[in-house]
């Protein structure tokens, strides 16, 4: 059985450690704020100006002047704090940032990440992804494994215009979890009911598979 969009969030909420400063970025990985543990302490950070943000609000009390960079409507935790886009992109080039999650059209095999750009639509603006890729060390891409037309979006090389060049060290999809190592997509876990078959027949780049590999565990 294929993952919805928010156990996805949930297992990779499983990759966010107690005393870490983190950058959500739009889609998917918005939602992960709502899955942390409750024992572990975790600032949320977005680019837009906002340390601190907790789960989304519940409907009727959304405050329209507290939202993160995909313009949602956030919650914000005590101690939380609010600045300028030059303070925030300051913390993301001085890599205070320990973890950052993005959204993806396509990963590469080597860890090339194209999320900003699909050519001939018209787009605003590439938006902090590519600050944020340029300077992140820990990325962990939340996407789809294959397209509506039923194509992989995990290939030997991308299509798309480049965000970043080889900076993706883990993939989690619908189908997957998945490790960027030299050689291609090293698979970790796979979801329940998913099939080891299933995974390679919806990857296209080089996919590694070594022993036995095990359900996630979405709790």
């Amino acid at each position: 059985m294929a993952l919805g969009k928010e156990q996805i969030a949930k297992r990779i909420a499983k990759e966010v450690k107690d005393g870490y400063f983190v950058n959500l970025g739009i889609g998917i990985p918005t939602l992960v704020a709502n899955y942390v543990r409750h024992d572990i302490s975790v600032e949320f950070q977005s680019e837009n100006g906002v340390l601190g943000m907790g789960p989304f609000p519940f409907e009727g009390e959304e405050d329209p002047d507290v939202i993160n960079a995909g313009k949602q409507t956030i919650t914000t935790l005590p101690g939380a704090s609010f600045f300028d886009s030059a303070t925030s992109f300051g913390m993301i080039r001085a890599q205070k940032v320990d973890l950052t999650i993005l959204g993806a059209m396509e990963v590469a095999e080597n860890g090339d990440i194209a999320n900003w750009k699909i050519p001939g639509k018209m787009v605003k603006g590439m938006g902090g992804a590519m600050d944020l890729v340029a300077s992140a060390e820990n990325i962990i891409v939340a996407m789809m494994h294959v397209n509506k037309a039923g194509e992989s979006k995990l290939l030997k090389r991308c299509s798309l215009p480049l965000t970043g060049v080889g900076c993706v060290k883990k993939v989690v999809t619908e189908l997957a979890v998945l490790e960027i190592v030299p050689e291609g997509f090293k698979l970790l876990e796979r979801a329940p009911g998913v099939t080891v078959e299933d995974i390679k027949n919806a990857t296209e780049g080089n996919l590694i598979i070594e022993g036995e590999i095990p359900e996630m565990v979405i709790e």
